[in-house]
């Protein structure tokens, strides 16, 4: 179980409910549970949440497990008193990526607190905002809060995998006023420590992974033939990469372009000035040229895995490559897949859409969920912008926004860009924050629930 570490010693933020000695005990249980993909741990860690929000005064009726497979979903619901008022709802994931305990410094399912950190695998996707969300509702169960609008708390069970749970929580859960997620959105500190930037996450590109599959009859290698599926792979996979989509915008994407424009600067700052208020295309593609703003926009489709050829000394019968699509919110999956067919121009290629991905808008910047997380923010640490943001990843969100459920990310994790590893080798969180991001949870949650 997990290496339980000394309770956290730090003033309280503000008034709030939540516990930040609870919260950071749940935050090192959970990450001591090996919620990985084939584990058969998720059900458990999920029992665990349950344990605590009915210590906390939850009825045994107001916290549901639902299990999927090897997988399972949670539901922890605070009734509200007006009937009429849809239910606001608050989703984060139990699940982790794989890690490798060679690769890590440290075990990764070994919760350890080093040097102002908590690290292990989960740490920042998505265990911390679980454990704020799941001690902010403890704390405001015990002090006996009652919202105007219900509130439920849902932690899905297979996010980084197949999204099986998120896409079964947004339909049972559908019927909402709007939906808050930990796993987007957070605050950005320089290399001093000190808050630069909050950014909300409004809305998220569309995740997808096309096939594109060429076969030929064959042959003895010192005989080619025209018809070579890698060659013709080859030739696909180059101009898939020389290809570039159209560039689009939208009321999320022009917002944080020119609040991010000054802080950025240069070139980089000036193009995205121009092409938010003009949609100058030169200056799209200049933005391209910066592998962390060419997600912003436009769709983007990069070649990830390749399988070709049976023998060293024959031709290849068949040859395939996986194409992962990020695509622009409001465009059709199909309207991609043809796009492809006509970039790689290849009659006898087939192109199959893998799984079954979800398209979805981006949500509106609503006034009062803005309002409410500037308040949150600003309580912490005032006068940082609060920059709309879209991902190029992919949340549960997508899931909620695709049935029309307004989907924000709300991160209460602020760190410096130097310390995100999420996916990644000594994946870690600052424990300092914790007391503060309690108090943010709270603060929109309150803000929001009336």
């Amino acid at each position: 179980m997990a290496l339980i570490l000394p309770a956290l010693i730090l003033p309280r933020a503000a008034q709030a409910a939540g516990d930040p000695a609870l919260a950071k005990d749940v935050l090192v249980r959970s990450i001591a549970f090996r919620t990985v993909e084939g584990q058969g741990q998720v059900p458990r860690l999920a029992a665990y949440y349950a344990s605590v929000l009915r210590q906390a005064g939850f009825a045994a009726a107001e916290v549901e497990i639902m299990p999927m497979g090897e997988t399972a979903s949670l539901a922890a619901t605070i009734r509200g008193s007006d009937p009429r008022l849809k239910p606001l709802l608050l989703i984060g994931h139990m699940d982790v990526v794989a890690a490798n305990p060679a690769d890590w410094t440290r075990d990764p399912f070994v919760p350890v607190e080093e040097g102002g950190y908590i690290f292990g695998r989960g740490a920042e996707d998505n265990k911390y905002d679980v454990a704020m969300m799941v001690a902010m509702l403890a704390g405001l169960r015990k002090e006996g809060w009652r919202p105007r609008r219900t509130v439920t708390l849902l932690l899905s069970g297979d996010e980084e995998t197949h999204m099986r749970t998120g896409r079964a929580l947004a339909e049972k859960y559908r019927d909402a006023e709007l939906l808050l997620n930990g796993d987007g959105g957070g605050g950005l500190l320089d290399e001093g420590g000190r808050a630069v930037l909050y950014q909300l996450q409004a809305g998220e590109k569309t995740y997808a992974d096309f096939e594109i599959a060429f076969t030929d009859a064959g042959g003895h290698s010192s005989a080619p033939t025209p018809g070579n599926p890698i060659h013709r792979m080859a030739r696909a996979i180059g101009r898939i990469a020389a290809y570039r989509f159209a560039p689009m915008r939208n009321e999320l994407t022009r917002a944080s372009l020119l609040l991010s424009a000054d802080r950025i600067g240069g070139a980089a700052g000036a193009a995205m000035r121009r092409y938010a208020e003009t949609g100058d295309r030169k200056s799209a593609d200049l933005l391209s040229d910066y592998p962390e703003f060419v997600g912003q926009v436009r769709t983007t489709c990069v070649a990830t895995m390749a399988q070709a050829g049976h023998a060293l000394n024959a031709l290849p019968q068949s040859a395939k490559v996986d194409v992962n699509c990020r695509i622009f919110p409001g465009v059709a999956i199909d309207a991609v897949k043809a796009e492809l067919a006509q970039v790689i121009d290849d009659p006898g290629a087939k192109i199959a859409t893998l799984d079954d991905p979800q398209a979805s808008s981006a949500s509106p910047l609503r006034k009062d969920v803005v309002d409410a997380v500037r308040a949150a923010v600003a309580a912490r640490h005032p006068d940082i912008p609060v920059i709309p943001s879209m991902s190029a990843g992919a949340t549960d969100s997508l899931h909620f926004r695709a049935l029309g459920v307004p989907s924000y990310g709300v991160s209460s994790l602020f760190q410096r860009g130097e310390d995100g590893f999420a996916h990644g080798l000594d994946e870690r969180v600052p424990v300092a924050g914790i007391p503060a991001a309690l108090d943010q949870w709270e603060r929109v949650v309150k803000a929001l629930a009336g």
